[in-house]
């Protein structure tokens, strides 16, 4: 293996913007492995990338051919037959795949040099009874064999779990390196581009989405509702659209869900682990659309609280910090005459909104509330 001061470039590259977290693997690496890590921070922050570029490291150390091993490891998907990345088909894994992907596969020996590894990507989403079945896994596991658990929201994991995982933290993107991605793949106009870095949070996943079709139409809906209940029109109830959008993405994400539940019961044919399969992808498909369809309305109401609190930076003149920078001239229509405490008050209805949607509120109620409160607060100014 690489020592700690000789990071094999493709380990650097996937670390480039996360010095904590080169370090702490760097000094995995020269000390000798640990039997189980967490890597969490949030969405987009490259943890898929290090967990790959670290799990190749772990397969070349005494490898006859390191760089050929790394290859193959880092390829995605990988033909290394030590490694075994497991993604959840919806918002949740599959019991049956953590038993028999790790759990019981935890137990062969490597086909090639001296490790395995077994990686779990997602890991809050494993089930409260995977998560159980593995923790036997995470306490005796065989010396030769890493597990590697990915996490945007460890509170979702069992502290029984963490309790047996070293954790490498990940900080958010820099808002220029989530800018200088998203325009490689992307022919929006600079100043938007720069609006969607400010407004993903050091999130590249939730910029990228902003910058699809259905995430532009998504931002335009949130600020329709936001300026409507500025001017105190909001009789047409602009939310409804906000609502039938996120209800879309939920509903294709659940079909893929089951979609590619259903197909991997086919690959095993008649018998009842195609049939718990198959039943398992329905309540996984279930689950994974309410969770988009969550998800989507919570990213909306983020928006409502960004283009608040820029009513507040223009009020106050200071437009060149307010996030939506390409809605200069929208923000300052709305931002005339407005008291600045008044629009923080909107805001925070917005973010109150947020918190209460964890608690399964009703989405449509919870959103007229909110925009008829933001209505008669800001007809305060």
């Amino acid at each position: 293996m690489s020592t700690a001061t000789e990071l094999h470039p493709s380990l650097e590259e996937a670390t480039e913007h996360q010095p904590a977290v080169r370090a702490a693997l760097a000094a995995a690496i020269a000390a000798g492995p640990s039997h189980a890590y967490i890597l969490v921070g949030p969405a987009g922050s490259g943890k898929r990338a290090a967990a790959r570029a670290f799990a190749a490291e772990l397969l070349a150390g005494g490898a006859d051919d390191p760089e050929e091993v790394r290859r193959r490891a880092l390829s995605d998907p990988s033909p290394h037959p030590d490694l075994a990345w497991l993604r959840p088909p919806g918002n949740q894994h599959l019991v049956e795949e953590i038993r028999t992907g790790v759990i019981g596969a935890i137990s062969y020996r490597p086909f090639e040099g001296a490790h395995s590894v077994y990686v779990i990507e997602e890991a809050d989403a494993m089930a409260e009874e995977s998560q159980n079945a593995l923790l036997k896994t995470l306490e005796e596991p065989p010396p030769y064999a890493h597990l590697l658990l990915i996490s945007s929201e460890p509170e979702g994991l069992l502290e029984t779990v963490r309790s047996r995982c070293q954790e490498v933290p990940f900080a958010a993107l820099p808002r220029d390196l989530v800018e200088r991605r998203l325009g490689e793949r992307s022919d929006l106009p600079p100043e938007t581009l720069a609006a969607l870095a400010a407004l993903a949070d050091g999130d590249l996943g939730r910029a990228r989405f902003l910058a699809s079709e259905r995430g532009m139409r998504l931002r335009e809906l949130t600020e329709r509702c936001c300026r409507e209940a500025r001017a105190g029109q909001i009789e047409a109830r602009p939310w409804t659209e906000l609502l039938k959008l996120a209800a879309e993405v939920g509903k294709e994400r659940g079909a893929a869900v089951e979609a590619a539940a259903a197909a991997r019961a086919e690959e095993l044919g008649k018998g009842r682990d195609a049939d718990r399969l198959r039943r398992e992808g329905v309540d996984a498909a279930k689950r994974a659309d309410r969770r988009a369809r969550t998800a989507t309305i919570d990213l909306a109401l983020a928006l409502c609280a960004a283009w608040f609190t820029d009513l507040i930076a223009h009020a106050e003149g200071a437009g060149e910090l307010a996030r939506n920078i390409d809605r200069g001239a929208e923000l300052g229509a709305d931002a005339a005459g407005i008291e600045v405490a008044v629009a923080r008050r909107a805001a925070e209805r917005a973010m109150e909104t947020r918190r209460r949607l964890t608690v399964n509120v009703n989405e449509e109620l919870a959103l007229d509330a909110l925009f008829h409160r933001v209505a008669a607060t800001l007809g305060e100014s």
